[in-house]
C-alpha cells in the first residue's frame, strides 16, 4: 500500500508560501515570526523568501550548508500545517528552537533542554495518530544536538518535555472549571521526571514521524513558575544565540 501524497507536493505551498527551490533540506523552526531575521542573521548569508500568516523565512548557508528558518506561531495546530507543507516541498530535517517553562528542581533559566520525547497534552497530534502512539525525535538529531551543545560548553539536559494546547491553562490553572485535571496532570509530570512544558513540539515529532522526515527540538528554560524566575530581554537573547549556534553546528553532521 503505497502512502497517500498531497495534491500540493512540489508546488507552492498555500500556508507558508514556499516553494522547493526557496527552502534548504534543513530548517530551523522556532515561534515567533520576529525571531527569525535574529537567528538568520547566524547565517553566513540569508534572504527573506516569504512572509505569509505566522510563517515568516530566511534561507542562506552556513559554513557552507544550506540550511532555512521558518516561523511556525504558537500552538500545535500551526506547526502540523508548517511540517506538513515543508516536506511537501522536500525538507528532510526540521529543528524546533523554542522557549520553555522549567518544571524540575535541577532544571534552571537559561539551561538548554534537547527533547527526546514529549508528553501529548495537545489536541492536534490525535488527528493523526492514537494517543498510545509515542512523540519522540529522531536518535541521530538527538546525538548531533548533545555533541554541538558539549562542544559548546553548554549547559544542558536531555528528556521528555510536556507539550500542552493552552498556555493559561498551566498559568493560572486554578481559575478554570477543570482545575482538578490540570493540576493533577501538572503533578504527575512533575513527578515522572518531565524537564520543562511548551505548546509545540509533540505535534513536530508525530507528524514529522508520519511524513518520515527527521525532527529535534532544542529549548530555552525562560522561565520557572514555582520559583518566580525568567531571563530578562539580553539573557534571553544571548541564549537563543547560543542555541542557534548549537543547531547549526549540528546540522554540519547532518546528512543532505
Amino acid at each position: 500500500m503505497t502512502e497517500k501524497k498531497s495534491m500540493l507536493d512540489g508546488q507552492k505551498q498555500y500556508h507558508i508560501g514556499l516553494e522547493p527551490d526557496d527552502v534548504a533540506d534543513f530548517v530551523i523552526l522556532p515561534g515567533d515570526p520576529g525571531r527569525v531575521e535574529f537567528i538568520a542573521g547566524h547565517f553566513d548569508e540569508a534572504r527573506e523568501v516569504a512572509f505569509n500568516r505566522e510563517y515568516k523565512t530566511y534561507t542562506g548557508t552556513y559554513k557552507g550548508r544550506p540550511v532555512s528558518v521558518m516561523s511556525t506561531g504558537m500552538g500545535c495546530p500551526s506547526t502540523a500545517i508548517g511540517v506538513e507543507e515543508l516536506a511537501n516541498i522536500g525538507v528532510k530535517t526540521m529543528i524546533r528552537l523554542g522557549t520553555s517553562g522549567a518544571m524540575q528542581e535541577h532544571t534552571r533559566v537559561g539551561d538548554l533542554v534537547i527533547a527526546n520525547g514529549a508528553v501529548r497534552q495537545e489536541g492536534t497530534s490525535l488527528e493523526y495518530m492514537p494517543i498510545e502512539y509515542p512523540a519522540v525525535g529522531s536518535a541521530d538529531m538527538i546525538f548531533a544536538l548533545e555533541q554541538a551543545a558539549k562542544e559548546k560548553g553548554s549547559t544542558y539536559h536531555i528528556g521528555v518535555v510536556q507539550t500542552k494546547d493552552s498556555f493559561y491553562g498551566q498559568h493560572d490553572p486554578d481559575s478554570k472549571p477543570v482545575s482538578y485535571d490540570l493540576n493533577q496532570k501538572w503533578e504527575a509530570w512533575v513527578r515522572g521526571g518531565v524537564l520543562c512544558s511548551e505548546m509545540e513540539v509533540s505535534a513536530l515529532f508525530v507528524v514529522g514521524n508520519y511524513r518520515r522526515v527527521r525532527t529535534g527540538a532544542l529549548l530555552v528554560i525562560y522561565g520557572d513558575q514555582s520559583r518566580k524566575e525568567a531571563l530578562n530581554k539580553e539573557t534571553y537573547l544571548d541564549a537563543v544565540s547560543n542555541a542557534t549556534n548549537i543547531i547549526l553546528e549540528s546540522s554540519l553532521t547532518i546528512d543532505q
